[in-house]
């Protein structure tokens, strides 16, 4: 048998159903706040921002969401993704456990960005939205919005967390290949970005702001957000419903241990919360793990309250665990994960103890990707070399399990982060508790 192994669906095998974990959680998730009054958040207060669509997806407890066709018809480009048993990794870890990767990395995005962007610009498409703003950390959320804006025929504006923009050239060059249009953040296009150095290195909060302001200013103009908010880790979770199939495919009767990265959360969500569902109606019951950086760890130091999910308080308030939305994480080269909190849904199903969280250093990262590389031919991107890191301490653990890693995306616009880490330029940036004491102390007390 060949040591690497894919499990491959029929395209008539594309889940027809985005899967909602609310439905089946033990207690609901708390609601959404309106900033100004604390009241929970109506759809009127969405849209101004959102398609009717989306608010309704936002708000759902029904258990399962039809995709629609015209979705489903850009899906096929790249969907169902492969799930790959990683044998020669194996090997090179002497272990005994079995590890499967779910690899997001196939779509035109390279990453699973697409997913969500998709259904996004088409529910926008059809009530006669022109243009959708957003921001973008590494450049992959980015990527995938403008690609789905030049399917549907819709402008796409982009503000670029600034440390990246200066960083990943290439990644704005790829976001303009697809007729989207990039911005460093913070910019001088946005009262909010006029208030801050236009040296300041930035971070996804401050995007977002630069972001929503325009959009809330201009009747034919969106947003789209690419992680965090309840619709989009909804449509995320065709990942993990491949997933499941696909491990019946390969013989196994489910996982031991699902593992992925987490910044916003929704690649992890995708994965994890149909296995989730399974666990929840005892017919398995794996153990699910979030893995953060050691310089942003929301889940793992940060506090289940309250925040803003921007820097300049304009979103509603969300109960999730937050660093404090004014704080500004190090230029780890894990753009994608340098967010202040994390998604409700996932903060949720953490505080009620049914996914764990841990937080690695890049370093560790970057020297499993690596070994990853070299052994199964697919260079990670550095968020998702986080999850392989764990994955890698999970089987040095020992022991005959199934271990399921989601592989969120390619690295191949990354190399500069990967040359970085092999001349010896990359460093470890832990977040001090004085800075964490800082940062929590803005954050609203209700």
């Amino acid at each position: 048998m060949s040591e690497q192994v894919r499990f491959l669906l029929d395209e008539s095998e594309l889940p027809t159903h985005w899967y909602n974990i609310v439905a089946d959680l033990p207690t609901p998730p708390p609601p959404p706040l309106h900033p100004g009054t604390h009241q929970p958040v109506g759809p009127d207060d969405l849209a101004a921002l959102f398609p009717p669509e989306l608010i309704a997806q936002e708000v759902s407890a029904q258990r399962y969401i039809e995709i629609p066709e015209p979705v489903r018809e850009v899906y096929r480009q790249y969907r169902p993704s492969p799930l790959v048993r990683a044998r020669r990794w194996e090997r090179a870890l002497g272990t005994r456990a079995r590890i499967y990767y779910k690899y997001e990395g196939v779509s035109p995005a390279g990453s699973h960005k697409t997913n969500t962007s998709v259904p996004q610009v088409y529910y926008n498409s059809l009530h006669g939205t022109t243009r959708l703003t957003t921001e973008t950390g590494a450049g992959q959320w980015g990527t995938a919005l403008a690609y789905a804006c030049s399917l549907f025929g819709l402008e796409c504006e982009v503000w670029q967390v600034g440390a990246s923009f200066d960083g990943k050239p290439q990644r704005r060059t790829l976001i303009e290949v697809f007729g989207g249009t990039v911005h460093r953040s913070p910019s001088t296009l946005t009262e909010f970005g006029r208030t801050l150095a236009q040296d300041h290195p930035g971070s996804l909060g401050i995007a977002i702001s630069e972001a929503v302001e325009v959009a809330a200013g201009d009747p034919a103009t969106k947003y789209a957000l690419g992680s965090v908010l309840n619709h989009v880790l909804l449509h995320q979770t065709v990942i993990g419903e491949e997933a499941l199939k696909q491990l019946a495919l390969a013989g196994e009767d489910g996982a031991d241990l699902v593992i992925g990265c987490a910044g916003g959360g929704s690649n992890l969500a995708g994965l994890t919360f149909p296995f989730l569902r399974e666990k929840l109606a005892g017919t398995s019951s794996p153990r699910l793990l979030a893995v953060e950086p050691a310089s942003c760890p929301s889940l793992t130091r940060g506090e289940y309250r309250y925040d803003f999910g921007d820097t300049g308080g304009m979103t509603p308030l969300m109960k999730m665990y937050t660093l404090g939305h004014d704080f500004v994480p190090s230029p780890i080269h894990a753009g994608g994960l340098r967010y202040h909190a994390m998604a409700p849904l996932v903060s949720h199903v953490v505080a009620e103890g049914l996914l764990e969280a841990t937080a690695l250093a890049q370093s560790e990262c970057f020297d499993a990707a690596l070994q990853f590389a070299r052994t199964e031919g697919i260079v990670p991107a550095p968020e998702s070399a986080h999850a392989l890191a764990q994955a890698r301490r999970e089987a040095d653990a020992g022991g005959e399990q199934v271990i399921v890693v989601g592989l969120s995306g390619h690295g191949l616009l990354e190399l500069g982060a990967y040359h970085s880490y092999l001349t010896g330029g990359l460093s470890d940036d832990p977040l001090s508790d004085e800075a964490l004491a800082t940062a929590l102390a803005g954050v609203v007390t209700l």
